[in-house]
């Protein structure tokens, strides 16, 4: 992406789970030291985004252009059966994160981006 290279994978519109750091670390200490919380806890944010949304964002967050897709075809050619995680994408929500009362700091993809990219030493 720092090249201006970046671009959708496939389709782009496959869902892309997603979660800031901070927000990650966070809901492991809350899923640890909540009772209420009882088994698996997906680490994903609500704001969800397909592949196409997450990479526009990206491109923003940098200020560069994505304008150069990566091929279904290709990740299928290179990966085989695992090219399905990227090209598929899973649909995942935070439903018992949300459900147990963990606030996310950065629910939207463009305000963890823009966190992420305003605290990176580059």
């Amino acid at each position: 992406f720092w090249l201006g290279t970046g671009g959708i994978v496939g389709s782009g519109n496959q869902p892309f789970p997603w979660i800031h750091v901070v927000d990650m670390a966070d809901l492991v200490v809350h899923a640890l030291t909540t009772p209420a919380v009882r088994g698996a806890v997906n680490g994903v944010a609500p704001g969800a985004v397909t592949n196409r949304q997450f990479t526009a964002a990206l491109g923003r967050a940098l200020w560069r252009p994505t304008l150069i897709p990566v091929p279904g075809f290709a990740l299928r050619w290179a990966l085989g059966e695992q090219s399905t995680l990227l090209l598929d994408g899973p649909r995942v929500t935070p439903a018992a994160a949300l459900a147990s009362g963990f606030r996310f700091g950065f629910p939207e993809i463009d305000g963890a981006l823009a966190d992420i990219r305003d605290s990176a030493a580059y």
